[in-house]
């Protein structure tokens, strides 16, 4: 039972790293950074909506840590056998 579970974590590990990705590249670059190379320059100045920034960074905020603690359930069940 807890190597499913190690697998299920592991699973939600996976998906939410790539979320993480996709959602950091998202946000509005300070100034020629990533995100202006994918074209976040012209996307700021179309929908530069200090709500969806917002709810941009609490969306990001709560996958890290969810993100974050996959981490260390993963870390402890490995450790402690599973």
């Amino acid at each position: 039972m807890l190597t499913a579970l190690v697998v299920g974590l592991a699973t939600l590990l996976v998906i939410t790293s790539i979320l993480l990705m996709v959602l950091i590249l998202l946000h509005r670059g300070k100034g020629g950074g990533l995100s202006d190379l994918f074209g976040g320059g012209v996307s700021s100045s179309v929908g530069g909506s200090s709500v969806a920034e917002k709810n941009l960074d609490r969306l990001t905020i709560g996958l890290g840590l969810v993100w974050a603690a996959c981490i260390v359930a993963v870390g402890l069940l490995v450790r402690t056998g599973a």
